[in-house]
């Protein structure tokens, strides 16, 4: 059963507050920026595609918020700085601002206010579907990889939760069993967070996929004895020679993978791909507070002075990527140059 993981309505922007899940599916409704911004940093909302979405419909309401038509310029350019600042790992969010952005600066400097609280709104909404057909794209590029009795392995969440659709990695699962493959899927659990293991494993779950967690160091393991034969993966930016950045942990998968010979794939839509960053070098890493680590919930699970490195994300090099799975195609990494 598909989720609606945001929405717009009543002037409002309805989110699942993703850090409740598995236990309790809630919904968000969020009427200010600050909200926003505090649910993005603090993971309510996650996932490149879908912090996109967001922030452009969070520019949007700043619009609708603002008074005036000679404040709303400062009003926008303010709200923007806010959201830009809440996460810098994920292009998506840059992207999708400054697709709104250049839609105010299109506007001629005269129309009435109403008017373009609605032309902004229209362009956020519009992302939106954008971002629920290229989801259902991406699914159906990356199904046609998908064999019978494969056994695939992925990391964090790629799904409906991490976009305003049906994902980009998982997607692929939901449309292969469409086209009644049948293959089981090992979800890693994600540490320290946890998003494999509260996320993934809840929503492949919930849709009827054939899924099994594990702990993230189960991995090389289960992919030597369980007969892995591909591993399925998003990413939150994607440099211009292919290297690709995802959720810490990613780039062991992708060592694994060449060791063990088998495909290592990257599912993303072309927005995740920056093309003002020629290598992963160039890729900012957030690192993310010292508690998730010494915490896990409200239990402590290490000494609380222990010295702490969280990067959120970690690159994987090129050369260890069988292909890039967008919505429009599947592209070989050996020809892959920033499309």
């Amino acid at each position: 059963m598909l989720l609606e993981p945001i929405k717009w309505k009543a002037n409002k922007i309805i989110f699942i507050d993703q850090t409740e899940l598995p236990s309790r599916l809630k919904y968000v409704r969020c009427g200010d920026i600050a909200t926003l911004c505090e649910a993005i940093r603090k993971l309510r909302l996650r996932g490149a595609p879908l912090i996109g979405v967001s922030v452009a419909l969070g520019y949007a309401l700043a619009a609708i918020k603002s008074r005036t038509r000679a404040g709303l310029r400062e009003d926008l350019r303010k709200a923007s700085g806010r959201l830009k600042a809440t996460r810098p790992t994920a292009v998506n969010l840059f992207w999708a601002m400054k697709r709104m952005e250049d839609a105010f600066s299109r506007l001629p400097a005269d129309m009435d206010l109403r008017k373009v609280k609605r032309s902004l709104l229209k362009e956020a909404l519009s992302m939106l579907i954008e971002d629920q057909d290229m989801c259902r794209a991406i699914g159906r590029n990356g199904a046609l990889l998908i064999k019978n009795r494969d056994i695939i392995l992925t990391h964090c969440n790629a799904g409906m939760l991490a976009t305003a659709g049906q994902g980009t990695a998982l997607s692929i699962f939901y449309e292969a069993k469409k086209k009644g493959r049948k293959f089981k899927v090992y979800a890693d659990e994600t540490r320290p967070l946890m998003q494999g293991s509260r996320l993934t494993m809840w929503e492949l779950m919930r849709n009827g996929i054939d899924a099994t967690l594990i702990c993230d160091d189960m991995a090389a393991s289960v992919i030597k004895n369980k007969g892995v034969t591909k591993i399925i993966v998003g990413a939150d930016r994607i440099a211009e020679n292919g290297d690709a950045a995802n959720k810490i942990g990613t780039y062991g998968l992708a060592v694994l993978a060449k060791h063990h010979k088998i495909p290592f794939y990257i599912a993303a839509p072309s927005s995740t791909i920056d093309h003002n960053i020629k290598t992963g070098r160039d890729i900012p890493i957030e690192e993310r507070r010292r508690d998730e680590m010494i915490y896990v919930g409200e239990k402590q699970t290490a000494p609380i002075k222990a010295k702490v490195y969280n990067p959120a994300f970690d690159v994987t090099p090129a050369e260890l990527i069988t292909a890039i799975i967008t919505e429009s195609g599947v592209y070989d990494i050996k020809r892959f140059r920033g499309i």
